[in-house]
């Protein structure tokens, strides 16, 4: 289901194809469940800049908090179970030629690094899956912010404002993040295309069950009919989780770890099992991603209630391949259980697919 785009990406040697993007996998309505357990919260990732004094008092904290405590210690800004989060550690030097990537046991090196469009002193990318620079440390999620959304209405205009308004709070909450790691960032634009297909870079996409929404290099689709919502009705819930999904394929974009993906997809074959296997950890780390945000912004007094985030959890177990047919999206189970260790953790960390073995990503 997931094509690759009609062109290589700048700077690509031109005999590779191009990267692509991912849809996500529709489902029928999910079953009334028990409430899901609450998700660990994490304050603002950069720590505000401080008094010498104040500094050196955090400082012992936090060193005490790691010693005594372990890493659960370092967690939730502004919550009374954890001790506040301090700011990330300065990301490693990536190398300017090569990136090492990496798929359960095995690593290769990967190819030389291409081209970014900003200028060789900026934010550039890292090509690289597993042992990627966001993916390195386990005090970082997504800060605690308060998203507002406009309310959810089955039809094309208001799902337009909702996700327009919801692509504001994803910028917002994963733009420090990226940028703390002096990694590029822009905002995916938005399209919302009407009828039974689309037109994409990645080439013409079918609106189904396989593919309710769609991205594709720095590009966003949601199309109406994809949403399902003669079966969902009014669950602002399970859309929000969806749009966190494709938005989720925008920072593997613009971190590096989608062309790091897709060149192991491209080596092997894409139809081949590890071809395969590849577009599953793919797909599953949006997945997780999309459960870090809507974790990270639950019941912080705006839009994104408890009901809502409730009804996204126990929505993911209807989607997946045993869904929609397919084999690079992975099983209904795992769908569900990557998305809920980002829901519940909101650490970045527990999002590293790539580095999990073949099981986690059937």
């Amino acid at each position: 289901m997931t094509q690759p785009p009609q062109g290589s990406p700048p700077g690509a040697p031109s005999s590779w194809p191009p990267r692509g993007g991912g849809g996500y996998a529709g489902g029928p309505p999910a079953v009334p469940a028990p409430a899901p357990p609450a998700p660990r919260r994490t304050g603002p990732v950069v720590a505000a800049a401080l008094a010498v004094v104040a500094v050196l008092v955090v400082s012992a904290v936090v060193v005490v908090s790691l010693v005594v405590g372990g890493g659960d210690q370092a967690a939730d800004a502004g919550y009374p179970d954890y001790p506040a989060a301090t700011g990330l550690p300065e990301p490693s030097p990536s190398s300017s030629t090569t990136a090492t990537t990496s798929t359960g046991s095995t690593s290769t090196t990967g190819r030389p690094r291409m081209s970014s469009p900003v200028t060789p002193t900026g934010p550039r990318k890292v090509f690289a899956l597993a042992d990627h620079p966001l993916l390195r440390d386990p005090r970082a999620g997504l800060p605690n912010h308060t998203c507002h959304l406009p309310t959810w209405r089955s039809d094309p205009r208001s799902a337009q404002a909702f996700f327009t308004a919801a692509s504001d709070c994803l910028d917002a909450a994963w733009r420090p993040l990226l940028e703390r790691y002096d990694l590029p960032f822009v905002s995916p634009a938005l399209h919302f295309p009407s009828g039974p297909s689309f037109t994409t870079e990645c080439g013409t996409i079918q609106v189904g069950i396989a593919t309710a929404a769609y991205y594709c290099e720095n590009n966003l689709y949601v199309p109406f009919a994809g949403l399902q919502t003669d079966q969902y009705g009014d669950n602002p819930g399970v859309y929000l989780a969806l749009f966190a999904h494709e938005y989720g394929h925008h920072v593997q974009e613009v971190s590096g770890l989608m062309d790091a993906a897709w060149e192991r997809i491209y080596e092997a074959g894409q139809n081949s099992q590890e071809g395969l296997e590849m577009a599953r950890r793919k797909e599953l780390q949006a997945q997780c991603f999309s459960g870090m945000f809507l974790g990270a912004h639950v019941d912080r007094g705006g839009s994104i209630t408890r009901d809502m985030y409730n009804r996204a959890w126990h929505d993911q177990e209807t989607r997946g391949d045993d869904t929609s047919g397919t084999r690079d999206h992975g099983s209904n189970a795992n769908y569900a259980a990557w998305w809920r260790a980002g829901a519940k953790d909101n650490r970045i960390v527990a999002c590293n697919t790539f580095a999990a073995p073949s099981s986690a990503v059937s």
